[in-house]
């Protein structure tokens, strides 16, 4: 096998050559990241369920009163939370229910004191946003009913993005709760308390005043 060519051998890379060649290799890992992207794309698009597909809610059973107060609206297929002058605690589920899957999806933070998760089959839910018992983010951790956060995701604040769009997947397999953020693993949990089949729900936490975003929410079944 050829040895790798060396930029610096002999002095030949001055500084502009240097600096050429460096922002080459920046636009390559970046094309590179952008391929990885949107290959998750592509293989969610191609082998799940997409429960925002028909730019509306008819994949989820609609807590009552919603189309009067409007807590969860799609737009341009993007599912917004919002919370109304009471606010009421919400949760808007799946009408299916799922055994093993892995549920693909991007969140953005728009306003307030936002406390939101996704409900795994049960009450059990991985975070999204900031705790109220806590009182600070646990975007990614497992939050059980009766044991609080059990354990913390870890590396969520060199991740989460306050102003943009957040990839998370979320791998159910038995009782385990494996979670990833921005491409990373950022927990795995075998919880206690989980059943084998149930909706996925999408929380709106009551008492806060807060806006959401979610959009491309995939459910594979593995």
């Amino acid at each position: 096998m050829p040895r790798p060519i060396d930029p610096y051998r002999f002095g030949v890379m001055n500084s502009m050559s240097k600096d050429i060649f460096f922002s080459k290799l920046t636009e390559f890992r970046c094309f590179g990241f952008f391929l990885i992207c949107m290959s998750q794309v592509y293989a969610d698009s191609n082998d799940s369920l997409n429960l925002l597909s028909n730019n509306d809610l008819s994949h989820f059973i609609v807590p009552e009163g919603n189309e009067v107060i409007g807590w969860y609206k799609v737009e341009n297929k993007i599912l917004k939370l919002r919370s109304d002058p009471k606010r009421k605690h919400s949760v808007l589920r799946t009408k299916k229910a799922f055994h093993n899957f892995r549920c693909s999806l991007e969140f953005q933070f728009i306003e307030g004191n936002i406390d939101s998760g996704i409900e795994l089959r049960n009450s059990d839910q991985i975070q999204i946003g900031v705790s109220g018992s806590l009182k600070r983010d646990m975007t990614g951790s497992p939050y059980i009913p009766g044991l609080g956060y059990p354990r913390h995701a870890e590396g969520v604040e060199t991740l989460l993005r306050q102003k943009n769009w957040n990839h998370m997947t979320i791998k159910c397999i038995g009782p385990r709760y494996i979670v990833t953020l921005a491409g990373r693993e950022i927990v795995d949990y075998p919880s206690p308390k989980a059943i084998d089949n149930g909706p996925i729900g999408i929380q709106l936490h009551g008492k806060r005043d807060m806006k959401i975003d979610f959009r491309n929410i995939y459910i594979q079944e593995i």
